[in-house]
């Protein structure tokens, strides 16, 4: 019997972080829900069975304290905080209240699913959607441990670099879009401009060759975008 997918709700009012939330998300195998206030996250865990939810604190109306305070009645899932507010006082109440983490904006998409599978590792003792460690071509991808290497020895790569490979070898074999490449290394806060991608795939490549690697495996789809060689 095929177990029923870890369904989420994501509470923001703000269309930019939902998009991007969503996003990550679901392309991480989770089903993910979308609110943009208190009440109708009242409603909608009223309707559903949730695994986690993800609250801003600043919500219109009932802010993300006080509908945390509601759904503790009625749930034990996990709760992610998200707020601008980076302050000790803002974690401390959120921890109190009854949230379990809290990630301060603005966030990539890696530290949110990082956040998200420890919450749900906790809860189930099992990780989440998908495999936090992956091995295509000869290297080892590790995304907890944030670490690429193989038998050559450890990639020595930047954050942004680690996350540009991850997007990539997730698809091994397909082409990756510069505009998903920037919303996965970038996250919500992704710049506009694509030949940023260009210049760091170019450096990407760089670290894998400086680490005794073909750098062939990451390839230019000239007009679309990049592919990890499968």
């Amino acid at each position: 019997m095929t177990e029923a997918p870890i369904r989420i709700l994501v509470v923001d009012d703000e269309t930019t972080i939902t998009d991007f939330v969503g996003y990550a998300l679901k392309k991480e195998g989770y089903e993910a829900d979308i609110v943009h206030n208190g009440e109708d996250a009242i409603t909608a865990a009223g309707q559903n069975d949730y695994d986690m939810f993800i609250l801003d604190i600043m919500l219109p109306g009932m802010d993300g304290y006080e509908l945390c305070r509601r759904l503790r009645t009625n749930t034990s899932a996990p709760v992610l905080f998200l707020s601008a507010r980076d302050t000790e006082l803002d974690k401390v109440v959120g921890l109190e209240i009854g949230g379990d983490d809290y990630l301060a904006k603005p966030f990539g998409v890696r530290e949110l699913i990082a956040r998200v599978r420890a919450l749900l590792r906790r809860r189930s003792g099992q990780v989440g959607a998908q495999k936090s460690v992956m091995s295509v071509n000869g290297i080892t991808l590790d995304e907890d441990a944030h670490t690429a290497s193989g038998d050559k020895g450890q990639i020595d790569l930047t954050p942004r670099e680690f996350e540009l490979l991850a997007s990539l070898m997730k698809n091994a074999g397909h082409v990756v879009s510069r505009d998903d490449l920037l919303r996965d290394a970038w996250g919500w806060e992704f710049l506009t401009e694509t030949k940023t991608v260009d210049t760091h795939i170019k450096r990407l490549r760089d670290k894998i060759s400086a680490a005794g690697y073909d750098p062939g495996v990451v390839e230019t789809v000239r007009g679309y975008g990049y592919r990890f060689k499968a």
